[in-house]
């Protein structure tokens, strides 16, 4: 906990205005502190107090930061993604309305969902599924690209990778599991 503070304290130093900085730099300074304090809030204070039909869009985006994807559906409503990673197991689909209201928020790395990706799925249906993965690699002589999502396999302490294989044509080929080793470093 105290590298943390420490931490936010020496960003807090880097975005206060500086002599001579204009109003513009000392937002952006602001913003990337906000950033900062966003990627190591811990899910319970990052998803404190939503609530369903009252909190809105503004107050997420206030409370959690700008999402990694926002998706726009043609009723109106909206989808926004934030994966706690690269180290983070937890990936947060959160459910706007069209009126701007908060409906949901789901954990969207689970063996449910990675059970849901089957061969043919593309690339683009995985990542609507299961956000942005951890680690995207390239075996060109295998003309394979795998996706891998850190997660904690019995949902509390067993850190495992879920790999989504795309073959050249952007679709699974298959899925595999392997070891995840210092928080998400294979």
């Amino acid at each position: 906990m105290r590298k943390i503070v420490f931490a936010a304290l020496a960003a807090a130093s880097l975005a206060l205005p500086l002599t001579g900085c204009d109003q513009q730099q000392s937002e952006e300074g602001l913003n990337k502190l906000k950033a900062f304090f966003n990627a190591v809030k811990p899910d319970n204070l990052l998803l404190k107090n939503l609530q369903p039909g009252v909190t809105t869009e503004a107050q997420i985006r206030e409370q959690m930061g700008e999402p990694e994807m926002e998706r726009k559906f043609t009723d109106g409503s909206k989808r926004l993604e934030y994966p706690r990673g690269p180290a983070g197991t937890n990936t947060y689909m959160v459910d706007i309305d069209s009126d701007g209201l908060f409906v949901s928020v789901t954990q969207v790395l689970t063996a449910e969902n990675f059970a849901k990706v089957r061969p043919g799925m593309t690339m683009d249906e995985a990542r609507r599924l299961l956000g942005k993965p951890t680690e995207v690699a390239e075996y060109r002589l295998k003309k394979e690209r795998v996706w891998s999502w850190h997660w904690l396999e019995d949902g509390v302490n067993q850190d495992a990778m879920f790999n989504a294989h795309f073959g050249p044509d952007g679709t699974v080929v298959t899925t595999s599991r392997s070891e995840a080793i210092r928080g998400g470093q294979r």
